[in-house]
């Protein structure tokens, strides 16, 4: 990816916060092998202020969707409280193996690391951080499930592990699926929308990202008619 095919993908800008549909594929950090990631990319993303933006959050490399950076230092602080209070209210859209034991339900399982030599490598844990997911299904079908996922706490592959924990793993998780590497499709995980309570005296920002093509494809397996889900929305403030 060039750094202005960034800009095309901004769906919310104002002084203080960017919110953009990041692309499935994209790391936000630089990783030890090289290659591009947001952070390299976000000079294209100043828009006349004199440094770049930094994230506000994260989401993993194959997770695509709505994705918050700061515009300056204090803009950083504002936001940091924000998500370290569970005040950012954020939706996720998932395609998953089988589905839940429920329509709708609550996960809550503590999270804790696997192993301290790859710290993002996580299981539930009793003895872990406490961890809440609650998630709807919207459709069945072709043995798959498309959940709506809201994430109550923020922790490294929250939603990844609570569902493969339920026995039905995000479609196309390499480490928490039942297929591991060999997958034959990309993960189906991503952050359609996001809620900001940036302003205290205004309405709070929503932002949401349209689905991308992987998961278009996979909707058309769980049901073809599914079609209102293809209607991109647009930011407001």
């Amino acid at each position: 990816m060039m750094p202005g095919e960034l800009l095309a993908r901004v769906l919310y800008r104002d002084g203080l916060m960017l919110i953009i549909d990041k692309p499935a594929g994209l790391p936000v950090h630089k990783g030890p092998k090289g290659g591009p990631s947001v952070e390299d990319l976000a000079e294209a993303l100043r828009f006349g202020l004199p440094r770049r933006p930094e994230l506000a959050h994260r989401l993993d490399k194959e997770t695509s969707g709505c994705l918050v950076l700061g515009r300056h230092k204090k803009a950083l602080r504002r936001l940091g409280r924000l998500f370290a209070a569970g005040l950012v209210d954020k939706t996720y859209w998932a395609i998953a193996e089988g589905a839940p034991p429920a329509d709708e339900g609550r996960i809550d399982l503590a999270l804790g690391k696997r192993s301290e030599e790859r710290g993002w490598w996580m299981k539930v844990d009793p003895e872990g951080r406490p961890s809440i997911t609650d998630y709807r299904v919207i459709a069945r079908g072709e043995g798959l499930s498309f959940l709506e996922l809201h994430p109550r706490t923020g922790r490294t592959h929250q939603l990844r592990v609570h569902l493969a924990a339920l026995g039905c793993p995000i479609l196309g998780d390499a480490i928490y699926g039942r297929h591991g590497p060999s997958r034959a499709s990309p993960l189906q995980l991503h952050a359609r929308a996001i809620i900001v309570p940036l302003y205290p005296n205004r309405e709070a920002i929503t932002a949401t990202a349209p689905p991308p093509p992987h998961m278009l494809e996979a909707l058309d397996r769980i049901d073809p008619g599914q079609g209102t889900l293809r209607e991109p929305h647009h930011s407001s403030a």
